[in-house]
């Protein structure tokens, strides 16, 4: 029986490089939804409350350092009153 080996793809910021790296997607996610809560006026604590969530928790996805499920997403779009494309500009 013959053992295939899988690729293996290096986080690097390349511009052939058209793979991302899980950090590098949440990085860049959590800079989208700070550039709107910014736009839109609002400090982490006030934007944590009208999510319903920690201040703490909206740090953590700023930072890169949450995985939300795609209907989160949907929600911080919503309460940011900002189209998804927004925040899932990569």
């Amino acid at each position: 029986m013959t053992k295939y080996r899988l690729p293996q793809f290096i986080c690097q910021y390349s511009k052939i490089n058209a793979m991302y790296c899980n950090k590098d997607l949440l990085l860049q996610l959590g800079r989208n939804v700070k550039a709107e809560r910014i736009r839109k006026g609002y400090t982490q604590e006030t934007f944590a409350e009208h999510l319903g969530v920690t201040r703490e928790y909206v740090s953590r996805i700023e930072r890169g350092q949450e995985n939300m499920s795609i209907l989160k997403i949907l929600n911080i779009a919503n309460k940011l009153e900002t189209d998804i494309n927004d925040i899932l500009r990569f």
